[in-house]
């Protein structure tokens, strides 16, 4: 086995922990928090490094586990908070679209690209947790379908079958959508 080094083999990876994080929370503060404890966790297991087969699925498997407890958390509090008061919570999510300007130069197209942008966006988050994880790693992270098996802790095939659904049902709803009252 190759040695661990905390340097350089876990920190670099702090980014892509990030936006795994930032893809289940959907709160930027709430990822940050999720790398860090991260980032802590295995560093308080570095004795068992060297039984590890990957690092980075190691990592990713544990910033995936926290922000799945983190969401259940939220969820479990605001359902006490929505029986004390009804309606009054906000979703917390945050939304830094900037537009790309390199496709189109016209006002209105730059608008129009932006809102399909935030559609897809919005699709992508209300996926199931399990498909939205594969798509994840897979299409935005580039990982293997061993890899993002490793990390999910699902057989390859469970993987390429949740990615196949996630993949439709954005394709079903956009349509859906851009097709809406023509």
């Amino acid at each position: 086995m190759k040695k661990i080094s905390f340097r350089n083999d876990v920190l670099p990876l702090k980014n892509e922990l990030f936006r795994l994080a930032l893809r289940i929370t959907l709160n930027r503060a709430e990822a940050e928090d999720v790398v860090q404890e991260t980032m802590i966790k295995v560093w308080n297991r570095r004795d068992r490094w060297n039984e590890i087969e990957s690092i980075e699925a190691f990592c990713l498997t544990i910033c995936r586990n926290i922000s799945l407890d983190k969401m259940k958390k939220a969820e479990n509090q605001n359902q006490s908070l929505e029986r004390l008061r009804v309606g009054e919570l906000s979703s917390g999510t945050e939304s830094h679209d900037v537009p790309d300007s390199s496709y189109t130069s016209n006002p209105e197209e730059q608008a129009m690209q932006r809102d399909r942008i935030q559609l897809i966006r919005h699709l992508i988050d209300h996926l199931p947790e399990k498909q939205r994880s594969c798509m994840q790693l897979r299409d935005f992270e580039g990982k293997s379908y061993k890899e993002i098996a490793q990390v999910l802790g699902i057989s390859e095939e469970q993987v390429k079958v949740n990615i196949f659904r996630a993949r439709q049902t954005i394709k079903q709803k956009f349509i859906e959508t851009e097709d809406y009252g023509l």
